[in-house]
């Protein structure tokens, strides 16, 4: 009895060892440079140098029929700039104005 529970332990840090040999990769799935959903988004900075974040974000959000809020920038290569899509407050016009060009 000794001898195979020797065996499987044997064996269970054989592939332990394997497994932590391993070394993880993050990089697996590209990360696109925008993405976004109806409670907001992110732009990649290199994507917000070549178009204008703003209309892309707000262009998102009206979508929705929501509003753009701008959250945070990183201003540099590999950051983002992150917003959030409100409610139209009240009072001001029934949906957003979006722009079709």
């Amino acid at each position: 009895m000794r001898i195979i529970a020797a065996a499987g332990l044997l064996a269970s840090l054989v592939v332990s060892g394997a497994l932590a040999s391993q070394s993880a990769r993050a990089d697996i799935l590209p990360v696109p440079p925008f993405k976004g959903n109806d409670t907001g988004g992110i732009i990649a900075y290199s994507m917000a140098t070549q178009v204008d974040a703003r209309q892309v974000a707000v262009d998102h959000c009206a979508r929705y029929g929501k509003v753009a809020k701008f959250l945070a920038v990183q201003g540099y290569e590999g950051g983002y700039i992150s917003f959030s899509c409100r409610w139209v407050p009240y009072g001001a016009a029934d949906q957003p104005i979006r722009t079709l060009y």
